[in-house]
């Protein structure tokens, strides 16, 4: 099994490991539109919620959108407990992080969900004792495909460049993040090519991570780079 070979494990947190309910993203949207003058679609709050476009800060640019206008009021308006409440975890990621914890394993968590959120959310859901360490990306260490905030992690785990590990998660960003930190990277679509409008290559290509339980990688629409 894929578990079976690497020396650690490092996950994207929402759309890798979790996911939050439509209806809070939808409200999170309607709030910042207001604030900005400017409404915004379904698509438009999928393609920023999931990332789906890529680097956000780019697309919120091709809309006319300051980044730096952005954020603040899109950061000011999150509710953290009403996210963790709206929050669920996938159920094949459930399966698959009970198989590490058996592997007995460092594991991290890189995630760009900030720290306010991150952890109300991990407390919530009961999963914080998932990861010997959680690193929340920021402007001061960097943030994914950036290899810093990966680097980071692996040092507070303890292990080193010269061990196999890997990073999973649902971006673009993961993957950079994973192979310019010289980590194999788990690309998990949980949304399809189509939606997203391009295919992220990875050193395995899943669509859950039950395929990667299977004796023989490439089983279950596993696919490698």
């Amino acid at each position: 099994m894929v578990t079976e070979a690497y020396d650690f494990w490092l996950f994207d947190l929402d759309g890798t490991l979790i996911d939050t309910e439509w209806a809070y993203t939808r409200e999170v949207f309607d709030r910042v539109g207001d604030r900005l003058g400017r409404q915004f679609s379904d698509q438009e709050a999928e393609i920023l919620w999931h990332g789906l476009g890529g680097a956000r800060d780019p697309q919120l640019r091709q809309w006319g959108i300051d980044p730096a206008e952005f954020w603040p009021i899109f950061h000011d308006e999150e509710r953290p407990v009403v996210r963790a409440e709206s929050t669920y975890l996938h159920p094949d990621a459930v399966d698959f992080m009970a198989e590490i914890e058996r592997q007995d394993v460092p594991v991290g968590l890189v995630t760009h969900c900030q720290e306010f959120l991150t952890q109300p959310v991990l407390d919530h859901l009961d999963i914080g004792d998932w990861f010997d360490t959680v690193v929340c990306c920021t402007e001061e260490l960097g943030w994914k495909p950036d290899p810093a905030p990966v680097s980071h992690a692996m040092s507070q785990m303890g292990v080193t460049a010269g061990q196999r590990g890997v990073l999973a998660g649902d971006g673009e960003s993961d993957i950079g993040a994973a192979w310019n930190a010289g980590l194999d990277g788990i690309h998990v679509e949980r949304h399809g090519p189509q939606r997203r409008g391009r295919c992220v290559l990875g050193d395995y290509r899943v669509d859950s991570f039950a395929p990667l339980l299977s004796d023989v990688a490439t089983d279950g629409g596993t696919e490698t780079r």
